[in-house]
């Protein structure tokens, strides 16, 4: 089927028609809004992206230590029974695997260093279900039994401590114990046999693992405060939290991992926000430069337009042509930029290497960083907001200088032709 002549006409002005010195004028503005459109969306694509891998990144290593959900005794102590506890969730599909805790904060310190720390009782053998942690460390955490008062710190934690493998750590309990001179704090000394690295700050300065019988008898609990749980998909975790927490009823608190780090989670899904509508705005500004070159190419055309409209075409026709002509720029900017966009969050882990060692420069050294490479994960979910949100600016833009053009009197634009 044949396209109306709109398109024919409004695709002939986006080549800038004829030759000469004002129509190359308006080619080159035009080429020049069409590359803006192309490096904002790219710009957009390629920061979302890069966003989206840090987050990936600290949220892989903040899950390589603790389990995607967590339930709790509903009035903070023990479970009466976490083997039926564990049965029931295991019901759902979603999770594959379970594991017992108990987890306290105390203080843990060696000589006059103490610090701070969640203090969390481990099963070793059913820990690696639930932790990768667990898989990768499974020999040093072998070492955590019963009765043999072995604990395990983060490599930070160690080190703010001064303590090395084999030394004395003594871990303060927050509960104290009521003898005759007063209420005296409880605590046990252990012994160091080992550090993790999970490559998360608040995790390798402030917690240690113990085994789960010892951390009963320390903190003077039952048996085990909660059950851990690893699910399927990572990112179901707040929906399988909800329905576990309706499915297991009131005597339970359920809480997933995106609510035990909410602070950080919210703060980034901002962040995440507030750059998507500053690299908007970019967007929109080189969008709106097509306004100048169509009103420009409104007033070269103005004898064209006269004689289209004493040929028969309608008002309507001669604004169809230029938004064809406006939109056309637009959608060739946005895919350009979305394909140079993709192309370099596809390939930044070689494209920012080869800057370094062109510039001989580190733009995330490893002594001061976790991760010392760019990450980039590009997400359909940004992606398609980005390319729909670019071609609604360019078609915006081609409303104003449309309907200018649509507005010409033949008679007034033939009178000095």
């Amino acid at each position: 089927m044949e396209l109306p002549y709109e398109w024919h006409i409004g695709w002939r002005y986006t080549r800038a028609g004829r030759a000469g010195r004002r129509n190359g004028f308006i080619s080159f503005i035009s080429g020049v809004s069409m590359l803006g459109i192309a490096l904002g969306v790219a710009a957009l694509i390629i920061v979302l992206s890069v966003m989206n891998g840090f987050q990936k990144e600290v949220r892989d290593r903040m899950l390589s230590v603790i389990a995607h959900v967590e339930i709790f005794d509903a009035g903070g102590g023990a479970l009466p029974d976490w083997q039926a506890t564990a049965a029931a969730a295991r019901r759902d599909e979603r999770v594959r695997g379970a594991a017992p805790f108990v987890a306290a904060q105390a203080l843990v310190g060696r000589g006059e260093e103490l610090r701070g720390a969640i203090v969390r009782g481990i099963s070793p053998a059913d820990e690696g279900q639930v932790t990768e942690l667990a898989r990768t460390q499974a020999p040093l955490l072998a070492q955590l039994q019963p009765g043999a008062w072995n604990i395990v710190l983060g490599v930070e934690l160690a080190r703010l401590l001064g303590a090395r493998i084999g030394d004395k750590v003594t871990v303060v309990s927050p509960s104290g114990q009521l003898t005759p001179a007063g209420l005296v704090p409880r605590l046990k000394q252990f012994t160091l046999v080992g550090t993790f690295e999970a490559g998360h700050y608040e995790y390798d300065s402030g917690l240690a693992l113990i085994h789960i019988d010892d951390a009963a008898k320390l903190f003077r609990v039952e048996g085990p405060t909660g059950v851990q749980l690893r699910l399927t998909d990572v990112h179901d975790a707040r929906g399988a939290g909800q329905d576990l927490q309706q499915s297991l009823g009131p005597a339970v608190r359920v809480r997933d991992w995106t609510r035990t780090n909410r602070n950080w989670f919210e703060a980034v899904q901002v962040e995440k926000r507030l750059m998507f509508i500053i690299l908007t705005l970019i967007v929109a500004v080189a969008a709106f430069n097509l306004v100048s070159t169509l009103v420009m190419t409104v007033t070269d055309k103005r004898a064209d337009i006269a004689i289209l409209r004493t040929l028969g075409a309608s008002p309507r026709s001669i604004m169809g042509i230029f938004m064809v002509q406006g939109s056309t720029s637009g959608v060739i900017g946005t895919l350009a930029g979305c394909a140079l966009g993709l192309l370099v969050a596809f390939n930044v882990d070689v494209i920012v290497p080869a800057i370094e060692r062109a510039l001989g420069v580190a733009f995330l050294p490893g002594s001061i960083y976790v991760i010392s490479r760019m990450p980039s994960e590009p997400q359909a979910g940004d992606i398609v907001p980005i390319v729909a949100i670019s071609i609604v600016l360019a078609f915006a833009a081609t409303l104003y200088p449309s309907w200018r053009a649509s507005r010409v009197n033949p008679a007034e634009a033939l009178r000095y032709e």
